[in-house]
């Protein structure tokens, strides 16, 4: 199945470069933003809060992914499994207080 799949996107590919139109415009070779021409073209500097919350949602976004299985299987694991998730929990509260401490979660 992966290599069908891997040949149909080689295929489509060879074929859009062969067979699709080429027409090179100013407008379409220009950037945009979601669709509207750029408002400006200077070069912003971004918050480094932007890229701590990113990094915040990933680090509870990992914390779910792993907490959901886990529940499930808790009966029939036991303490066995019990422990490990215990540790990894552990882990990310000592990640919580860390940036509750450099100030992630002020929000001005």
């Amino acid at each position: 199945m992966l290599v069908a799949a891997a040949v149909v996107a080689t295929a489509l590919l060879v074929l859009n470069t062969f067979l699709g139109r080429k027409v090179r415009t100013l407008r379409k070779l220009s950037p945009y933003e979601s669709g509207l021409p750029l408002l400006d073209d200077s070069h912003k500097r971004i918050s480094v809060k932007f890229f701590i919350v990113a990094m915040v949602f990933i680090l509870f976004d990992v914390e779910t992914g792993f907490l959901w299985p886990w529940a499930t299987v808790l009966r029939e694991g036991g303490w066995l499994v019990f422990w490990p998730m215990l540790l990894f929990l552990g882990v990310l509260v000592v990640a919580d207080v860390y940036l509750w401490k450099k100030g992630a979660f002020d929000w001005e």
